[in-house]
């Protein structure tokens, strides 16, 4: 079942009770996230008194309702309309809107990171690597104007100083506010690819 299929879906008879029905698992999914669990739709229905089927019927696995309780989950680029041509542009773009991310649902990213490095847990949802691609994405006209960068090589360490883990670290160890953590991250990813790019003059 497609999510497309879903929406045309809430579409039909009973609208509001039906958009009622898909708030509640949203919000039990975000409530179990940020309590530090990486719950099935199955377990999330049952959280939210409403029957799996039902869940089913709206959400056809856990990536589709992460999606909804997470919008920024299910993009493929964070430049949103019209983005810039620049790279060092595309970035910052990139950056300004992974941070908007980290800011409005640290908790449960902070709860995914916990639940990450409890050995032997399988990699929670929220863990899925989608902030690479984010940033390859920023970087795809280097790759396209062929200037000899491993883009691929480069998003990852981008990923590395831009994200939830180093956030954690410039709060809760360095002690700084969240505006100079976002700062101070921002500051290091234009650092890298001003070095990358400056090696290829």
């Amino acid at each position: 079942m497609s999510v497309r299929h879903n929406e045309k879906y809430l579409e039909t008879g009973r609208t509001r009770q039906k958009s009622r029905t898909r708030e509640e698992l949203v919000s039990s999914l975000r409530d179990l996230l940020k309590d530090g669990q990486d719950p099935s739709v199955a377990e999330v229905a049952a959280i939210a008194g409403i029957s799996r089927t039902t869940a089913y019927r709206y959400f056809p696995d856990k990536e589709a309702l992460l999606h909804a309780a997470l919008p920024e989950t299910g993009l493929a680029s964070l430049l949103g309309k019209e983005p810039p041509s620049d790279v060092r542009a595309r970035l910052l773009r990139t950056l300004d809107a992974h941070f908007e991310f980290i800011r409005a649902w640290e908790p449960q990213l902070r709860a995914s990171l916990r639940l990450s490095l409890t050995p032997g847990t399988a990699r929670p949802t929220l863990r899925g690597g989608r902030a690479v691609g984010w940033y390859r994405d920023a970087l795809s006209p280097l790759e396209a104007a062929g200037s000899g960068i491993d883009i691929a090589a480069l998003a990852v360490r981008l990923r590395a100083v831009a994200g939830i883990e180093p956030y954690v670290w410039l709060r809760d160890v360095a002690g700084l506010r969240p505006d100079q953590a976002f700062s101070a991250m921002r500051a290091n990813a234009l650092d890298i690819l001003d070095a990358e790019m400056g090696r290829q003059q």
